[in-house]
């Protein structure tokens, strides 16, 4: 939750930069460009207008309240983008749907990224720094790509270059954003990995996705225990396995956690009591006292 405030406080405090006329931001070479070209920033909604180039002309209330919904519940998970007319003043380029459901529910304000006129490669240099930071999760990293791909107008193929990533890669990250926002929440809050959410991706129905993750975070099931819930509940006929002892749930995020930090996948193993052991792999000399500095530099 911590991570979240920051955010918005950091969403807050751009918001109020963008409101000084006597430093407004007109190009990316202007003072403080740098700080909301790549950024979230609180937007009021008065000041957004609609995109008269939008080609979707029609949308489908049921789905545009069930939105509504979901954004009353958790606010709004992806931001929308928008680009700077002038003071104070901004046009929709993507996120009309979140924008609308936004104002269904009497939303004020939305989080947006802005972009400024001829700053395509500003934007672009942006989110592919942003995605090479290591404290991002993976819906983040997948709203990211998914932000260049429609903004920068490039195929899986090309981003998988840009970002130096395989383009299996990024299709499994970019298929995380069809799981369900509570889903998607959990994982930005570490209740999941992303081993679970790819997982999950194959139960369709939004109910029983729902029930399988709630089952995960209750009974801190393991990836491998969730994928043979997931394969019981598309063969129910299917002779079912003997699930293994699960790995108590403080020591899953610790190692994911772990694993991140030392960019190494680390084994963790743990009975119910607690007792257990860690295995950190190393390749060779130097990614071992690589690994050791790293330990070290938290002491």
């Amino acid at each position: 939750m911590a991570k979240a405030t920051k955010k918005q406080a950091l969403g807050r405090g751009l918001s109020a930069l963008l409101k000084d006329p006597d430093n407004d931001i007109k190009s990316v070479e202007d003072k403080n460009a740098d700080k909301v070209v790549g950024n979230i920033v609180e937007l009021d909604l008065e000041t957004i207008e609609m995109n008269p180039f939008q080609p979707r002309t029609s949308f489908n209330e049921e789905t545009l309240r069930e939105l509504a919904s979901s954004i009353r519940e958790l606010g709004v998970i992806q931001p929308i983008t928008v680009r700077k007319l002038g003071f104070n003043k901004y046009q929709l380029v993507s996120g009309e749907r979140r924008y609308r459901a936004s104002k269904l529910v009497g939303l004020e304000t939305i989080p947006a990224y802005i972009r400024i006129a001829n700053d395509q490669e500003s934007l672009e240099m942006a989110l592919v720094e942003n995605i090479q930071r290591q404290d991002l999760d993976p819906i983040e990293i997948a709203l990211s790509y998914q932000r260049l791909i429609e903004e920068i107008q490039v195929t899986q193929e090309e981003l998988s270059d840009r970002v130096g990533k395989n383009r299996s890669t990024v299709t499994n990250y970019l298929r995380l954003l069809k799981l369900d926002p509570i889903v998607q929440t959990g994982m930005r809050d570490g209740f999941i990995s992303m081993g679970h959410g790819r997982a999950l991706i194959n139960v369709e129905n939004t109910n029983d996705q729902l029930d399988i993750y709630e089952k995960i975070v209750s009974q801190s099931l393991s990836v491998r225990d969730t994928e043979s819930l997931v394969r019981k509940y598309k063969n129910p006929e299917a002779p079912q396995e003997t699930p293994k002892k699960s790995t108590p749930h403080f020591a899953n995020k610790g190692g994911r956690e772990l694993s991140d930090f030392l960019d190494a996948k680390v084994t963790i193993k743990a009975n119910a009591k607690g007792k257990g052991q860690m295995v950190v792999p190393f390749k060779d000399e130097a990614d071992f006292q690589r690994i050791l500095n790293l330990i070290k530099s938290e002491k």
